[in-house]
């Protein structure tokens, strides 16, 4: 294992037509990015402030949970995989990644399937604040990977996409979160408005993200804009989560995985 830091659903009636038409052309965007390999904002349709199971789409299945060795240790934490010039860096709370030697990812787990295979972690970027005092501030980190089975093959973006990684957020996002409860064998989805609990801690109110969803990618407009964790670890209640504002240590440890790892 390498170790590197860095300094510091209404009854069914026929639309009118022009609804019809607008359906086609979403229809048609949404078959376009598929083809060109390209992300369609969240859907501005979704209810905010309300958990529940995430669909099997191409956002769910870049995210994925962590486990202990096998799929049988039980999943105690969430990653998301996110651009990088190898295609096999994943993102995640610092907090996650204290066993990295028997840690391994399985995105796009869903009810004890792991549909793209079991990924071990082969390089850990951690910021010298979280590991030598546990900075809530610097509560996030980033890992490369390979498959688990030591076998080579198809890189793991190459097979599920990867999210951009946010270097500059407004101030006041809405957020998307998908992650793990550790009670549940599929990932929920919950988005809402946020605010600045400080200058470096972001607060959203989603229900029953509870033990489990450390790590989970918080999107604005399809990228990462940050990670579950920071502050009381995430949060000490499941209707509060937070996340620490990814800053230029954060995106310094992004790119050395990204472009070096």
């Amino acid at each position: 294992m390498i170790q590197r830091t860095l300094p510091q659903p209404r009854a069914a009636c026929r639309a009118p037509a022009r609804v019809r038409r607008a359906v086609r052309t979403v229809l048609a965007l949404a078959a376009m990015a598929a083809l060109l390999g390209i992300d369609l904002p969240e859907s501005p349709g979704a209810v905010l402030g309300v958990t529940s199971r995430a669909a099997p789409d191409a956002t769910a299945d870049r995210v994925g949970a962590l486990f202990a060795g096998t799929l049988d240790g039980g999943h105690f934490c969430t990653a998301a995989v996110v651009r990088s010039d190898d295609r096999d860096v994943i993102a995640t709370a610092a907090h996650c990644l204290e066993d990295p030697d028997t840690t391994v990812f399985a995105p796009g787990y869903r009810d004890g399937r792991a549909p793209y295979g079991l990924w071990r972690l082969t390089g850990v970027y951690v910021a010298p604040g979280w590991t030598d005092g546990q900075d809530p501030d610097q509560d996030i980190a980033f890992a490369t990977v390979a498959p688990a089975d030591g076998a080579a093959g198809t890189p793991l973006e190459d097979l599920v996409g990867g999210f951009p990684v946010a270097a500059d957020q407004p101030e006041h996002p809405t957020v998307t979160i998908v992650g793990y409860p550790r009670a549940e064998e599929a990932p929920v989805r919950c988005a809402n408005t946020t605010g600045l609990l400080s200058e470096t801690q972001r607060r959203i109110e989603c229900p029953d993200l509870t033990g489990g969803t450390s790590g989970s990618p918080w999107l604005v407009d399809g990228a990462l804009a940050g990670v579950l964790g920071g502050y009381e670890g995430g949060g000490t209640v499941p209707e509060v989560s937070y996340s620490a504002v990814p800053g230029d240590q954060a995106m310094a440890l992004y790119r050395e995985a990204a472009q070096d790892g």
